[in-house]
């Protein structure tokens, strides 16, 4: 047999980098990095300190114990809490985010779409299936079953409106 030396490897793995995560302010306007706050804040914590976006639409995704991403309905109220001074966290866009932010909005991308408000919902649908289920009459009153019955079509109207709308400013029509 033939004396076989050192075979030299065909990648150098260790002169590799990780690949460039910059992120641009435009590619998630809507998402900040929240920092800097004690290890011992919780979810409830970081959603008492913004409080006032949680009925427009808010989210918090965790990236360790002190640092998070905010996830706000649009661009516009992601820019006024940067521009808003809290005591307990900072805050910074995307774009100056940690390393680890980065890379965590990157992979969870599909999940950090703009929060919206969850819509109006009734439980008429669900009451019906459940009596209907158990073979039982629904203790709902006739003029609860009626308002009920109204809302939904009020609803309805509502979104055939809306649709309405749109269709229009995409035709051009008033």
């Amino acid at each position: 047999m033939a004396n076989r030396g050192l075979q030299e490897p065909r990648f150098d793995y260790y002169s590799h980098s990780p690949a460039n995560l910059d992120l641009s302010d435009a590619e998630f306007p809507h998402v900040i990095e929240i920092y800097d706050f004690p290890p011992e804040f919780r979810m409830e914590d970081l959603l008492r300190v913004f409080c006032s976006y949680q009925k427009k639409g808010f989210d918090i995704k965790w990236i360790d114990d002190t640092h998070a991403l905010g996830i706000f309905s649009s661009p516009i109220a992601a820019q006024d809490a940067l521009s808003t001074k809290h005591l307990m966290v900072k805050t910074r866009p995307l774009s100056q985010a940690t390393r680890a932010a980065k890379s965590k909005a990157r992979s969870y991308a599909e999940f950090l779409q703009p929060a919206k408000e969850r819509p109006e919902t009734s439980a008429a649908l669900a009451r019906r299936l459940v009596t209907g289920a158990l073979g039982v009459r629904s203790k709902q009153s006739k003029a609860e079953r009626e308002a009920e019955r109204q809302q939904l079509q009020a609803a309805r109207e509502r979104k055939r409106l809306e649709a309405k709308q749109r269709e229009d400013a995409w035709e051009g029509r008033e």
